[in-house]
């Protein structure tokens, strides 16, 4: 059976590629995986190859070793994340007071707020 990396897979939409030990590109759908496992770029995989009506794609996919995360060799040790998760409920709680009297941040608020939440939320997913 080949080998090779994901090039690239989005969970959302359900599909990606993979680069081949050789360098070819192959189709990778999400019906192609095992029961409750997810790839993302870089994870390594074997994989039965069918040629399908735009080309090569995935069959039976088998992870074999997940990418080491960029993210979890930077990670904030559990002392700044507490600092930060105090500071973040402080916010928090001030927009809940505003909310609660009828009043949504303004957009520009709502944007900064937001990209917030997701960094401190890649933060503990790393």
């Amino acid at each position: 059976m080949p080998t090779g990396k994901v090039r690239f897979y989005d969970d959302e939409k359900g599909f990606g590629f993979i680069t081949t030990d050789d360098g070819q590109d192959v189709f990778l759908h999400a019906t192609s995986l095992p029961a409750g496992s997810a790839v993302k770029a870089g994870t390594r995989v074997e994989f039965g190859v069918a040629d399908g009506k735009r080309g090569l794609q995935a069959l039976s996919v088998r992870v074999l070793e997940a990418p080491v995360s960029l993210a979890k060799t930077k990670r904030k040790s559990a002392d700044d994340m507490a600092v930060i998760v105090e500071d973040l409920v402080k916010l928090l709680d001030g927009i809940g007071g505003d909310l609660r009297r009828g009043r949504y941040p303004s957009s520009s608020h709502g944007r900064k707020i937001a990209a917030v939440l997701r960094n401190v939320a890649e933060d503990f997913d790393a």
